[in-house]
């Protein structure tokens, strides 16, 4: 019980840090824009901020005050190395099992 209780707090603790910075939240400004490892992080958390834009219209998954090319490749690079690497690991895994 007490290792599900200190998951839990451990999940919101993690939760509430990782929103912190999300996109959106007003920490940037046209004066102040998102740059490139802003993107990866938004990137990382955009699972999460999707799911927190549901209930707060004023988070979005994408800073639209970025700095263009270096924020967008950011993003993308962080969107496609958490999902994507992580299928490729799986493919792996499986291809291993199978072979013995």
């Amino acid at each position: 019980m007490k290792k599900l209780l200190l998951f839990g707090l451990m999940m919101v603790i993690l939760l509430v840090l990782m929103t912190s910075c999300a996109p959106g939240d007003g920490a940037n400004t046209p004066e102040n824009p998102a740059g490139f490892f802003a993107g990866i992080w938004h990137g990382w958390i955009a699972p999460v901020t999707l799911i927190i834009s549901i209930f707060n219209k004023d988070i979005g998954i994408y800073e639209v005050n970025n700095v263009g090319f270096w924020y967008n490749f950011g993003y993308y690079m962080a969107i496609i190395s958490g999902f994507g690497g992580l299928a490729f690991s799986r493919k792996r895994r499986r291809r291993k099992d199978h072979e013995e």
